[in-house]
């Protein structure tokens, strides 16, 4: 893609979550180029020339890395981990279940620290008072959603293709091949079945008028 259809993918996948501005966007495509992560892959030619990328090997190893790197700090772990959340279709669900149950280790902890704080009625103040339950409202809604999550991941069938078919997936063409083999298998099998059906049945009638008359 070029970086206008990169900047409308990412729009359309993150929604509301986070947004991409062209003024982040180009730097940081140029600096992944810098560091192997990317490619050119060419030009696209309209009323203005757009260089294409496409990702390389590295770079695919750089972003699984950053789906599983380790938590930073509190103040931006939230918005960092629902970024790599949005993306967890890369990994395995191992490594899904992994990092969702560092997650919710980590929410538990601080549900301990915020019910000391008010356990211990350090802030006195009202309004700091009711952000610290709200924080405490917001914090068990996500361990009872990271749970939910967790049940789900373990209950569910695991996808097949392992690494080979997670790397396909980020040039964009996992499943074709299977589901194209699969179309053909089924479309064979299904018409080849037809075919025996309708032709068994059609030289059955035939054989019993040729005795009748």
């Amino acid at each position: 893609m070029h970086g206008y259809q990169l900047s409308r993918e990412l729009g359309d996948s993150l929604g509301g979550l986070w947004r991409v501005s062209y003024g982040s966007l180009y730097p940081t495509l140029r600096r992944l180029e810098g560091d192997a992560a990317i490619e050119s892959a060419g030009d696209v030619r309209g009323a203005r020339r757009k260089k294409v990328y496409r990702i390389t090997p590295k770079g695919e190893q750089v972003f699984l890395e950053l789906l599983q790197e380790s938590p930073q700090d509190t103040q931006t772990e939230d918005a960092r981990f629902r970024m790599r959340l949005a993306f967890f279709r890369y990994l395995p669900p191992e490594t899904r279940i992994r990092l969702l149950e560092r997650r919710r280790q980590a929410l538990q902890e601080r549900l301990a620290t915020i019910a000391e704080s008010l356990r211990t009625g350090r802030s006195t103040d009202d309004y700091g008072r009711a952000l610290i339950e709200h924080n405490r409202s917001v914090t068990e809604s996500d361990i009872t959603w990271l749970e939910q999550l967790i049940a789900a991941e373990r209950t569910k069938n695991a996808p097949t293709g392992g690494l080979k078919r997670r790397r396909a997936a980020l040039r964009g063409h996992a499943g074709s091949s299977s589901e194209a083999v699969a179309r053909g298998q089924v479309g064979s099998g299904s018409e080849a079945v037809a075919r025996g059906q309708v032709g068994s049945s059609g030289e059955a009638v035939a054989q019993r008028k040729e005795r009748i008359s």
